[in-house]
Order: C-alpha cells, then structure tokens, then sequence
C-alpha cells in the first residue's frame, strides 16, 4: 500500500503496523523452508501461501515491488512496527522488511514472540502476548500519531 501510494504521488500514513507480512512472494527466505509444518496457521510454503500467490499475482513478474514490497524503495516510508514470531513461516519476510527499512533510513521497530506462529498474536486478545504486542503496537502509533 506504501509503495503504491508513493508511486501515485500521494500522502503515506503517519505510522504503520503491518504485522508479519508476506512481503516476498518468491518464497525467499529461510523460515519458508525451516518453520514449514512448524506454523501452525500457513502450515506449508507450498499450501495458501503459494494458492494465494497464484490469484493475486495473475502471472506478474512475482518479484514486482507490488507484489514482493521487500524488493521496492522503501526510502521515506512512514515509521513501522513489525510483529512476528520465532514458528511464522513469514518470519524471514518480517525481518527483512524490518532491515530494509532500516537500511533506508526508516524507524522501524521489530517484536518477536517465542513460539507463535503466523499472525497468532491477533487471534486471541486474552493472551498475555497478545495483550503485550498490540501494548507496544498502541505505544508505537501513540507516539508517532499523537494521543
């Protein structure tokens, strides 16, 4: 959404949370391979993630920054929170949007959480890594977009 908004010439947001993104459709990345039936959301490289691909992409180049930001200009995007966790099978992506973005100048925060698979802190407010991340997620915006 940054990289289109910035190619259309208009306003980014003040702060973004994009959570655990897939930010490499190519299936770049170790965790593709390592955390493959270990995350119990995305379970496999080859189930959603790739059907998913195959519809969005509509045969596109899969290494289109529109298709896989993390091989876009990530120069003045706004300040992001990045979440994950160590079973994510888009771990890798996760961390490295987190370097690309420092890597161009960016503030850009990365939180990761033991044992959690793909997204899992938003499944269930009550638990304590849920409370915790969308804690700092609140602080982060709090601080970049005012109170």
């Amino acid at each position: 959404m940054v990289l289109r908004a910035k190619q259309l010439g208009l306003p980014v947001p003040g702060a973004i949370a994009p959570g655990t993104p897939m930010s490499d459709v190519t299936k770049t990345g170790d965790s593709f391979y390592t955390n493959e039936k270990v995350d119990n959301v995305l379970v496999s490289r080859d189930g959603f993630c790739d059907a998913a691909t195959v519809i969005y992409a509509k045969g596109h180049d899969l290494k289109d920054p529109l298709l896989s930001p993390v091989y876009g200009d990530m120069h003045d995007f706004p300040p992001a929170i990045l979440t994950t966790g160590t079973r994510d099978l888009l771990l890798s992506n996760t961390v490295r949007v987190h370097r690309k973005l420092r890597q161009a100048g960016v503030e850009a925060e990365l939180q990761v959480f033991e044992g959690e698979s793909h997204a899992q802190y938003q499944f269930d407010d009550r638990i304590p890594e849920a409370k915790e991340a969308f804690g700092e997620i609140a602080t982060f915006f709090g601080k970049h977009l005012g109170h």
